[in-house]
C-alpha cells in the first residue's frame, strides 16, 4: 500500500467476534440486508498508513496510530474512504471535532438506547430522549465531527449508526472514494 491517508478520511471496520456480530445485527432494519460494518473512526492526522493518526470512541474516545490498530491485527476487516467534496477548511472543522472528543468515555447506555430504537424499526426515539451526548459513541462521533462541517450521513448525527455511514458513502462515489475495501490491512511493501 503506497497511499497517503488525509484528515476527514474515514474508516469502517468489524471483526468475525460477537460482539460485532451483533452490532451488525442490531443496526439493520426490517428488509435490510446484514450489516457489512460495526465500527467507524476518523483520519485527524494523514499521512503514510504508518504514520496517520486516528481518533475513534473505543472504551474512550482516544487518538491511536491508525496501522499499529487495525494493520497488525488481521481480525479486523478495513474500509478506507476519502471525502471527495470537502474544502480544506471543512477537514479542518471535522478534525478539530473529533479532537474534541479525545478523552471522553464511552457510552454503553448510548447502544442501549440503539437497541431500543431497534425494536421501534430504526426510529430516533430513545436516543433523542437519552440526553447523553457528552458520552460518544464510534458512529455519534464521527457523524458529529462531520455535523459540525454541515456534513451529514443522511440521518440526523445523534442517530447514526456504523450501518447508516457505510450505507451512505457507498451511495455516494461522486462524494466518497474507496481508498480500501473491506477486508485486511495488509504490511506495506518496502
Amino acid at each position: 500500500m503506497d497511499f497517503q491517508l488525509e484528515p476527514a478520511d474515514i474508516f469502517l471496520s468489524r471483526t468475525h467476534g460477537i460482539g460485532s456480530w451483533f452490532i451488525r445485527f442490531f443496526t439493520r432494519t426490517g428488509g435490510e440486508p446484514e450489516s457489512e460494518v460495526s465500527h467507524v473512526g476518523i483520519v485527524v492526522e494523514g499521512g503514510p498508513l504508518e504514520k496517520a493518526v486516528i481518533v475513534e470512541s473505543r472504551g474512550r474516545a482516544r487518538r491511536r496510530l491508525f496501522f499499529r490498530r487495525y494493520g497488525k491485527k488481521r481480525k479486523y476487516d478495513v474500509a478506507i474512504f476519502r471525502p471527495l467534496h470537502l474544502t480544506p477548511e471543512k477537514r479542518a472543522l471535522i478534525v478539530r471535532a473529533a479532537l474534541d472528543y479525545v478523552g471522553k468515555e464511552y457510552s454503553y447506555f448510548k447502544i442501549l438506547l440503539h437497541l431500543l430504537d431497534w425494536v421501534l424499526q430504526g426510529a430516533y426515539v430513545f436516543r433523542r430522549l437519552g440526553g447523553i451526548n457528552d458520552y460518544p459513541i464510534c458512529s455519534w462521533l464521527v457523524a458529529r465531527a462531520f455535523a459540525k462541517a454541515g456534513e451529514t450521513f443522511g440521518t440526523p448525527p445523534d442517530a447514526a449508526d456504523p450501518d447508516d455511514i457505510w450505507d451512505f458513502i457507498n451511495a455516494q462515489p461522486e462524494k466518497y472514494r474507496m481508498l480500501w475495501p473491506l477486508s485486511p490491512l495488509m504490511p506495506p511493501k518496502h
